[in-house]
């Protein structure tokens, strides 16, 4: 057995940084991880909230599948130290540009500076509105098949429609069981198109609402419906609506926009993580709501590298006209 120590200090922030990230799980800790072995200055402040907290493990990361999520933030954390990163706990109340880039506020009321930010505050997984849904998420109440689709196999499996990816979800749980059951819940029945799928592949359609879960022993049973049906289920997966945190970044000028899908707000960038507000760059969840841990770590691992390609731009910028002016060179 893995024993995670628990450091409940974190680090004394300074007043200002190469790059402040906003954002401690796997992307903003990838990202700082770049960031500090390039020697850049660079603070991370996290509000401890990871999206995955209630996952027993990891999955699809290889070497380190099954690790528990405090685990694998634990050993992130003690690396960003190792190469002089400071990580420090905290919520950020907002962010305001200033001369020498970014005034960026926690709620505390300390105020620090940063050149550049790299925002990595994931999402915000809103769920259906049935009694008990939020006490199981995680556990017995999915909504990834790649995260947690291994773990439910051959078991009865149910699926909550509620979002334009309900039937998708459906028939990719179905490649991990034979017993699978959609439940219209509110949502509009099914096209005659999406029925022939599902009908095609065995997944049994159940229309009516669902108003709650059976639980029995600390376990899912059944899933109860409006008119007193209870229909025996193990596991339970949902399709929330998922959203960005960035409303700090209002200031600034960035907006999360809709997503193509009509599956939650992101916020938009480029391929490298840079966003239209210069001097901001996004990874993770923040801007790609389907990223599991492994691809929101490399696209931290990306911007870190693209903040600091920048960083030396401007660096050799301001370092050429330095030498311009103390040597009396004129640009050609």
């Amino acid at each position: 057995m893995v024993v995670v120590e628990v450091v409940t200090m974190t680090d004394q922030l300074s007043d200002s940084y190469d790059v402040v990230v906003i954002g401690g799980g796997a992307a903003g800790l990838n990202g700082a991880l770049m960031l500090a072995r390039a020697r850049r200055s660079v603070a991370v402040i996290d509000a401890g909230a990871p999206r995955n907290a209630p996952a027993d493990g990891v999955h699809g990361l290889l070497a380190r599948e099954g690790m528990p999520p405090a685990e694998l933030l634990a050993r992130g954390r003690a690396e960003v130290r190792g190469y002089g990163g400071h990580v420090a706990s905290g919520t950020v109340a907002a962010v305001t540009r200033d001369a020498g880039g970014f005034a960026v506020a926690p709620a505390d009321g300390r105020t620090v500076r940063a050149r550049r930010l790299l925002v990595a505050t994931g999402l915000v997984d809103e769920l259906p509105d049935v009694p008990g849904l939020r006490d199981r998420w995680g556990r017995d109440v999915l909504h990834c098949p790649y995260c947690h689709g291994w773990e439910v196999r051959d078991r009865a499996v149910g699926i909550l429609a509620g979002g334009p990816m309900a039937v998708h979800q459906a028939l990719l749980f179905r490649q991990l069981s034979d017993d699978v059951t959609f439940f219209t819940h509110s949502a509009a029945p099914p096209s005659a198109e999406d029925a022939e799928r599902l009908a095609a592949r065995g997944v049994r359609v159940v229309h009516g609402e669902v108003t709650g879960l059976e639980i029995v022993d600390d376990r899912l049973a059944g899933v109860r419906l409006g008119d007193g049906r209870v229909v025996a289920r193990e596991a339970l997966a949902v399709s929330p609506r998922i959203v960005a945190r960035a409303g700090f970044l209002a200031a600034l000028g960035l907006r999360v926009a809709e997503h193509p899908l009509g599956i939650g707000e992101y916020v938009p960038c480029d391929a490298t993580g840079r966003t239209d507000v210069p001097g901001v760059w996004v990874a993770g969840n923040v801007t790609d709501l389907s990223a599991q841990v492994g691809s929101a770590a490399a696209a931290g691992a990306a911007a870190g590298a693209q903040i600091n390609a920048d960083l030396v731009t401007e660096d050799t910028r301001l370092a050429v006209e330095t030498h311009r002016a103390a040597y009396g060179v004129s640009a050609c």
